[in-house]
Order: C-alpha cells, then structure tokens, then sequence
C-alpha cells in the first residue's frame, strides 16, 4: 500500500512538471514581441481663418479626396475684386499707341508727298530750292517728334502691362489660397484624432486632424543579435494578439529590419532576457478589424 502511494505521488508530480515545462515553452514560444503601430498623417490647415466647416468625427474613415470642410475666404475674396478692378483701370490707362502716333505719322506722309511735287518742280527748274530744303527738314523734325512719342509710349505700355501682370500675380495667388481653403483629406484612413471644431480660428501649419491607414498595421518588434541571421525583409512570420481569452494569429511580412541597434525598450521581452542591445523589426498585418494601434503582440518566425 505504501508502494503504492508512492508510486502515484511520483505520477503526480511528473504530470506537474510536465504542465510546468509546457507553460514555460508556451510562455517563451515567441521570438519577439512589441506593439502595432500605422502609418499615420497629421493634416494641418494650409490658411488661416474661421473654419466653417469641418465634417468629420473620430473614428471615422475617409477616403482620399474626400471635401470635408473649408476655411472662411470672404477677405481673400473681396481682395481678388479690388485687384480685378485694380486690372481693369490699369488696361483703361493703357496707351493705344497707334492711336496716338496716327496724326504725326499723317503728317509725315503728307509732308513727303508736298517733297515729292516739290523735287519734281525743281528739277523742271520751276520749283524752288529753299522750299524743297524747308520741306526735307521739316519731315526730320516730325520724324523725331514721332520717335520720341512712339518710344514714351512704349515706355508707359510697357509700365501698364508689368503692372498688369503683377495684379494677375496676385490674383493667382489668391486663387491658390482660396483652393486651399477647402480641407480635402489627403489619404485614406481612419480619424484618430481631432483637433479643430467648427466656428475655431485657425492659422497655415496648425493641425486639424490625425489620420491612420488602420487596414494595414505594422507590429514594431525588437529582435536579438543572435536573431539576425533568421530574419530578413520580405520574409513570412506568424503575428499573435490576444483579446482576452481569445488568442488570433494573423500573417505577417517583415517589412522593415533597422540596421543600427538599441538598448531594449522598458517593457519589451526578447528571446534573450539578458541581451540588452536589440534591433528594431517591422512586421506588416493585414487589420481584420480587432487589431488596435498600440495593442501588445508577437511574433513567430516561420521555420
């Protein structure tokens, strides 16, 4: 009888230490662990003023393009009216050169048809010569009093259309402000944080929202020297989160595996407790919805 107790206070005890040693191997079965992370954007204000509109609520996904506010523009629009009116009156200034230079120029034509009698009378010696000289100068002088005209005239057009096209300048960019004025989202994604409401003044540079492409997370892990030779981009792993009781495996891809090492994160576990240099990894996972921005997990290299 006693040998019989002791034969089952034996089987006891192995049956414990068998259940101790398969904790301990389902414990260490990772080879790294650490957080999920995703790409995330911070989009900013691009003008400044009294947001009237801004159409989105955490949580949320949007798409890529999608109008969902925009930013007063009634200053930028009343100054694009005063520098369309500014481009109007420059263009009512502007010389009409032919217009101005038509009645010299008539002159001048005339003054070389009277030269033309004249030269044919005074080679019929029926003309005179002072009159066929006084004629000839005269046409020199109109010639330059056309000149110096044309060229003041040209001078003040070519004022108007430099100024011109500075107000153009201006209204374009004033075009572009008012463009920027309505927020569009720049990617798709899920809102994670919004800073701005309806009716706030914002400024060029001061953050609206916080956007996250959430369908696709990446497990930031930290591996040990030992590892690297185990490891390489591209290759498949095994990712593991747990929700409560309940334990997923997902498929991952080594996306990215950081060249330089680091001293091991507070509160990261590595297959090597006491290697205190470790190397960042990145391992990409398909989010089937539970997956959660900053949720512990590990990984599993597939042999």
């Amino acid at each position: 009888m006693k040998a019989m107790r002791c034969f089952i206070g034996k089987v006891i005890l192995a049956v414990v230490a068998a259940g101790l040693v398969s904790c301990g191997n389902e414990k260490d079965g990772f080879d790294a662990t650490g957080t999920f992370e995703a790409t995330e954007m911070l989009v900013s204000s691009e003008t400044g003023g009294k947001i009237m509109a801004l159409d989105i609520k955490e949580g949320e996904r949007l798409e890529a393009g999608a109008f969902i506010g925009y930013i007063d523009t009634t200053q930028l629009y009343l100054k694009k009216r005063q520098l369309s009116a500014g481009l109007r009156s420059v263009d009512i200034r502007k010389p009409d050169i032919r217009k101005q230079i038509a009645a010299l120029e008539q002159q001048i034509a005339a003054a070389k048809t009277e030269q033309q009698r004249m030269e044919n009378l005074v080679r019929a010696k029926a003309g005179n010569q002072k009159q066929l000289d006084d004629i000839t100068n005269n046409i020199k002088l109109l010639q330059r009093q056309l000149d110096a005209q044309y060229s003041t005239l040209d001078k003040t057009a070519g004022a108007s259309d430099a100024e011109a096209e500075s107000l153009q300048y201006q209204i374009m960019q004033l075009d572009d402000l008012m463009e920027k004025s309505r927020i569009v989202n720049p990617r798709t994604g899920t809102v994670l944080v919004k800073y701005a409401e309806q009716g706030e003044v914002t400024a060029p540079g001061k953050p609206l929202y916080k956007i996250a492409d959430t369908e696709l997370l990446y497990l930031r892990a930290y591996i040990t020297t030992g590892q690297l030779s185990r490891l390489k981009q591209g290759q498949e792993v095994k990712v593991f989160a747990d929700f409560g009781g309940d334990r997923r495996e997902y498929a991952g891809t080594v996306a990215w595996v950081s060249d330089k090492s680091e001293f091991t994160p507070k509160g990261i576990q590595t297959k090597d407790e006491r290697a205190n240099m470790v190397y960042a990894i990145k391992a990409a996972v398909r989010n089937d919805g539970y997956l959660k921005i900053g949720q512990y997990g590990e990984i599993v290299f597939e042999p």
